[in-house]
């Protein structure tokens, strides 16, 4: 088996190998931290790379097997985590130079869930300047390429995890998404991610735990291996109230459970307040759902109205970022990423009645997008409305779709990702084809909040039917080579 055949392996086959002592979690470890150390310089995906720590903890998962000790479900699996979510005496900087040496004390709630189902951190994934842009990049680290072509941005705000997963420099990701911030570069680099319903999975950071619209969510290679992340890191804990009394249920059995798609409802929305999609997303999106339609479910397609909610992400996102961050602005303007600075202030002149009007925006939203399941089991759609964007694409400026310019990124590339962050629905994605360009397509399905389990159900089917997309072309990273045998 070679090094890029073990980069590629899922969690099951991972644990199967090591189970079978015929490979070791050092060995895993070592072959992860040498393909990160190839990867920089082409992909620049990692802030920090937890080599030696990553070391000890494979080690220790070794000897835990050789004492036959019960495995956790992750154990020896190399994971990464965004380098907005806390880590215990590892760096986490937020993409700023303000953090550029800020160290936790402890993690945050996923992470350590992460860690005690034996999983093994390897580096913090980069992300821009606060979490706050659909592309990544930040003066602390520069620009982060795109696996499949590096002249292709990996999306963002996740988009470390993103490429990372993707050319396989660790088996799982931690991330997280504010408006699409997960989604956007699962997409972009044709992995899975699921933002869960709100309330699955706690988000101990956050400043206001009440109105959070930014979820801590899992993105993998396959719709099971995502589903069994989401499984360890789900489920209630006190700094969380959404998350009290709630019961996940098993979304790795769920995925896993197979059958068809007979009776499944799904209404078919190509456009979600924007104007232009591409030819090649719509036919890719198009031609997953007829295989739905072989499986027994019914499509039928909808073009009802519906208003962009750039505004929602203005009125709500951005102003509590305002909170947060505007006082670094007087002291630290100079080494913060200027997109960043011109969004805090875009909003500087919002007033209260401005934040309650976009509160209950949000409200009239969630009653919205609930009445479209009176009729419908899941809502399907683009992730995005084209593939990759250039990776020096204006954030400000409009962008092409098949030789359209049209709006900016926020409003053409991904309306698709925003408006579920603040209605709590679950919104999954899973590739379904290349573009004429060699890019991945995603698509999105959207289910009833709590119906995360069917979700990844029906998100696992469509993929096991879908044209495989293959992997990225990596030179210099998929070096030829086997792993060595202890």
């Amino acid at each position: 088996m070679t090094d890029e055949d073990i980069a590629y392996a899922g969690i099951g086959e991972l644990r199967d190998l090591m189970a079978a002592r015929q490979l070791s979690p050092r060995e895993l470890v070592e072959a992860t931290l040498s393909r990160i150390e190839r990867s920089q310089p082409v992909l620049n995906a990692f802030i920090t790379v937890c080599a030696d720590e990553a070391r000890r903890d494979a080690r220790r998962a070794e000897e835990a097997i050789l004492r036959g000790q019960t495995l956790g479900p992750l154990h020896g699996i190399p994971f990464t985590v965004k380098d907005n979510i806390a880590t215990a005496k590892v760096r986490t900087t937020f993409g700023s130079r303000i953090f550029e040496h800020h160290v936790p004390e402890r993690d945050a709630v996923a992470v350590a869930r992460a860690r005690a189902a034996g999983a093994i951190l390897v580096g913090k994934t980069t992300t821009p300047e606060f979490a706050f842009l659909g592309m990544t990049e930040a003066p602390l680290f520069g620009r982060t390429a795109n696996p499949w072509r590096p002249d292709r941005t990996c999306g963002g705000s996740s988009g470390g995890a993103g490429a990372a997963v993707a050319a396989g420099l660790g088996t799982v990701a931690i991330a997280t998404d504010a408006g699409g911030s997960i989604r956007i570069p699962a997409a972009c680099n044709g992995v899975v991610a699921i933002k869960q319903s709100l309330g699955l999975v706690p988000h101990d950071w956050a400043d206001d735990v009440f109105g959070n619209t930014q979820y801590v969510s899992p993105m993998a290679r396959s719709v099971l291996d995502a589903a069994i992340l989401l499984d360890v890191i789900a489920g209630p804990d006190p700094s969380d109230p959404h998350t009290l009394h709630r019961r996940p249920d098993s979304h790795a059995q769920a995925a896993r459970s197979g059958g068809d798609l007979q009776g499944v409802r799904i209404q078919w929305r190509p456009l979600l307040g924007n104007a232009v999609v591409s030819e090649d997303v719509i036919r890719k999106c198009e031609a997953s759902l007829a295989r739905a339609i072989a499986m027994g479910a019914r499509v039928d397609g909808s073009d009802a109205p519906f208003e962009n909610q750039e505004q929602l992400i203005a009125r709500i996102n951005a102003s509590s970022r305002r909170a947060q961050y505007g006082a670094l602005l007087k002291q630290h303007r100079s080494i913060m990423c200027p997109k960043f600075v011109r969004q805090l202030e875009n909003v500087s002149a919002l007033s209260a009645d401005d934040l309650w009007q976009g509160l209950f925006q949000r409200t009239r939203l969630f009653h919205h997008v609930q009445s479209w399941f009176d009729g419908a089991d899941l809502i399907a759609m683009p992730t995005l409305a084209r593939g990759a964007l250039p990776i020096d694409q204006d954030f400000f400026g409009p962008i092409e779709i098949d030789g359209k310019l049209t709006d900016t990124p926020r409003r053409a590339w991904y309306p698709y990702t925003i408006p579920f962050n603040a209605t709590g629905h679950p919104a999954l994605t899973i590739p379904c084809g290349l573009d004429r360009d060699g890019l991945p397509v995603g698509l999105q399905l959207v289910g009833p909040i709590g119906s995360d389990a069917r979700l990844l159900r029906i998100g696992a089917l469509l993929e096991k039917a879908a044209d495989p997309i293959g992997r990225p072309p990596l030179p210099g990273i998929d070096d030829p080579g086997c792993v060595s045998r202890s």
